[in-house]
């Protein structure tokens, strides 16, 4: 059987030590650091360059910020690598500007190194970084506060009630897994509703696809979660 190859990740952080410790925890994992860059302009040079699967991106940077290069990167149609934002408490806003603008998912910066290692292998994997119940709440707030309801996206109405089911259970944070064991059917059944849902919504992802669910009113802010979900858990 042929190994599979090391997964690469490039690091867009203004700060040389954040950098430098994201480099040590994920090589110490096996993954390829192939590219670093101090803001969002060279990290775009950085990305078309190397290809990487994964680049870790800071929001807050000098001259092109995190979620412009985030915007640019998943619009251009050479580049298919996914974005990993990285963030703190204070920038929920930019965080949910930058999940709108593309990206994937997000981290917070004080994550201990398992957690790192695990959400780039998640990103990595085709999977969003939703799990987490911080996100929900943040998707929840900040589709709540929107002044103006977005324009209901077309292709909802062309979801089946089962793919409906599906993209209601991805709003809630479940994974492929856990939406199958609450739909009672196979992770490969999941996986053909998800990859339907993003195709008739004409979303890259399923954090897209989550964020119009959210804009759009079928997923209500604020509903409680059902089979006893604990929203302290991940």
């Amino acid at each position: 059987m042929t190994a599979s190859l090391p997964l690469r990740v490039v690091v867009v952080d203004d700060q040389a030590l954040m950098r430098t410790g994201f480099r040590m925890i994920l090589e110490s994992a096996g993954i390829d650091v192939v590219g670093e860059a101090d803001n969002g302009r060279d990290a775009l040079d950085v990305i078309r360059q190397t290809r990487p699967d994964v680049v870790l991106m800071d929001i807050r940077m000098p001259g092109l910020d995190g979620i412009e290069a985030t915007r640019l990167l998943t619009v251009d149609p050479a580049v298919d690598s996914r974005v990993l934002i990285l963030t703190t408490f204070d920038l929920d806003e930019y965080v949910y500007n930058a999940l709108r603008a593309g990206a994937a998912g997000f981290l917070l910066k004080d994550a201990p190194p398992e957690t790192l290692i695990h959400a780039v292998e998640v990103i990595a994997a085709g999977e969003a970084l939703l799990s987490p119940s911080i996100t929900r709440r943040l998707v929840e707030e900040f589709a709540r506060s929107s002044k103006t309801a977005g324009p209901t996206r077309a292709g909802l109405h062309d979801l089946t009630e089962r793919e409906t089911e599906v993209l209601e259970s991805m709003a809630s944070g479940r994974s492929n897994a856990e939406i199958a064991e609450h739909l009672f059917v196979g992770e490969t059944t999941i996986k053909t509703h998800v990859g339907r849902v993003l195709m008739k919504l004409g979303v890259r992802d399923r954090v897209q696809a989550v964020v119009l669910a959210y804009e759009s009113g079928l997923v209500q802010p604020g509903r409680p979660l059902d089979h006893g979900e604990n929203p302290d858990q991940p």
